[in-house]
């Protein structure tokens, strides 16, 4: 039992099944065993820190009035490092774009901004011994955290390093937390044929204060990568992540790409893209967005 709960490891072992069955079924997703056995299996609690634990609330973080690790099985969002914004994220919205991401036995996955390691262990489980999961953290505090959590796991690598530059190797899945303007060159070049990279796409929100700067408009998307240049693209929903920090400069486009973002977001609409055209001309007549080199439009992948 831990110190400070009102259960017993059996009694945990119940909750932490709950919850993997509450976040499915939040995610709308009706049959997945391997990942609700994920979430069932790995104890969040072991990588939120040392208690006072906080939870985000609009208007900022509220601490939790104890420190029972059943509490950690909710859908709440945890502090990892108050002063940046940055997150233990919504489980719910895990669960979606892990069901998304495809991460099977023996695939070799690449996790950015790792944060302490909670969703880079959940998909070491799901890739299993024959799998790869490379974790990377671009912050030193969070990323030695995360090698002292996840040193049981002989199947994870935890690199401090800039996201933009990994995978350096061809990867099956990039799975992304943080918010960007743009994909980073290394991501769509080093995807594997019919592989998937999962992040989320947003514009800046106006820094207010020391803490983190987050998105103002967000959205996850999943891409497949079908072939030479082209990417298949689904959309995953609202999604409002800490924006990339660090070494960011293929993550962060111009300020004419950065109002063209902008002003698609405001006009609506992504929920219908289909594909993400790399290093090809694109349509704008059927293009939602256009970049420098890039651009996602409504037309499927030929």
């Amino acid at each position: 039992m831990a110190p400070d709960s009102l259960f017993d490891d059996r009694g945990l072992a119940t909750v932490r099944r709950a919850y993997a069955v509450q976040m499915l079924a939040l995610a709308g997703i009706g049959d997945d065993p391997a990942l609700e056995d994920a979430f069932a299996t790995v104890p969040r609690e072991a990588f939120l820190g040392p208690p006072p634990w906080q939870i985000a609330r609009p208007g900022g973080y509220v601490p939790l009035p104890k420190a029972d690790p059943a509490l950690a099985y909710q859908d709440v969002l945890f502090a990892l490092a108050p002063g940046r914004g940055v997150n233990n994220g919504s489980p719910s919205l895990h669960a979606l774009w892990l069901h998304r991401a495809g991460c099977a036995p023996g695939s070799r996955v690449v996790h950015l901004g790792a944060g302490t390691g909670y969703y880079t262990a959940l998909i070491a489980h799901l890739v299993g011994a024959t799998g790869q999961v490379t974790a990377v953290e671009c912050d030193g505090s969070l990323a030695d955290r995360a090698r002292a959590n996840l040193s049981h796991l002989p199947n994870v690598t935890v690199i401090e390093g800039d996201g933009a530059r990994w995978p350096q190797d061809e990867a099956d899945c990039i799975y992304v937390n943080f918010s960007v303007e743009r994909p980073a060159p290394a991501w769509l070049d080093r995807l594997g044929i019919g592989g998937r990279l999962v992040f989320p796409l947003g514009i800046p929100a106006p820094q207010r204060g020391s803490g983190g700067r987050h998105a103002l408009h967000g959205a996850g998307l999943c891409v497949r990568r079908q072939g030479e240049g082209a990417f298949s693209v689904r959309w995953l929903g609202g999604a409002i992540f800490v924006c990339a920090e660090g070494g960011t400069g293929d993550l962060i486009g111009s300020d004419a790409e950065r109002e063209a973002l902008k002003n698609a977001f405001e006009r609506g609409g992504i929920e219908f893209v289909r594909s993400l055209r790399w290093r090809q001309r694109p349509d704008p007549t059927r293009s939602w967005f256009t970049g420098s080199g890039w651009s996602l439009s409504y037309d499927e992948v030929e």
